[in-house]
């Protein structure tokens, strides 16, 4: 996934009204202010009342859905002949900000303050995760080594003490 296509792509639904708010490696090389790796996708989050509209726009396009075994109305992958992958995440905002992620019995979230981020793309500022966020997700799951250098990046950058286990992966 080529920087210029992020870009676009977070230009074409923003001109379309949707608030959009980039995840995973480009979230986190938005923070950063660069690139420091190939990406395979582009992660975004969205409002569940936009997927339609998105999905509209996207099928015009050629991108059909990329079944995956967590594949659901709220995460979802949509990818087009040339390789493009976009990594939705479809949340409800409740009445304090918060972005619900799916069905409210799971009890995920993205809390209000994780919508705070800005980082820069290509010299342009984006809308992205905010920086204790990307730390605090990430170790909700066992990291890859990816992860592992993109949480150590932020917490370098942005002065965030690393999550339990990081500082013994530091070489």
């Amino acid at each position: 996934m080529k920087m210029d296509y992020v870009v676009g792509l977070y230009n074409t639904l923003t001109n379309l009204g949707m608030k959009v708010w980039l995840d995973g490696g480009w979230g986190v090389d938005a923070l950063l202010g660069r690139q420091t790796r190939p990406h395979d996708d582009v992660d975004i989050v969205i409002e569940q009342k936009n997927v339609p509209k998105l999905r509209e726009l996207l099928g015009k396009q050629g991108y059909t859905n990329v079944p995956r075994d967590d594949t659901s109305p709220w995460n979802f992958v949509l990818g087009d002949h040339a390789g493009h992958l976009v990594d939705v995440h479809a949340v409800v905002f409740d009445s304090d900000g918060n972005g619900l992620y799916g069905p409210l019995k799971n009890g995920i979230m993205y809390p209000v303050a994780s919508f705070t981020g800005r980082g820069i793309i290509d010299r342009q500022e984006v809308r992205c995760i905010s920086p204790e966020h990307v730390v605090k997700f990430h170790t909700q799951y066992a990291p890859d080594e990816n992860d592992i250098k993109d949480v150590m990046a932020i917490c370098d950058k942005f002065g965030i003490k690393y999550p339990v286990g990081y500082s013994l992966l530091k070489k």
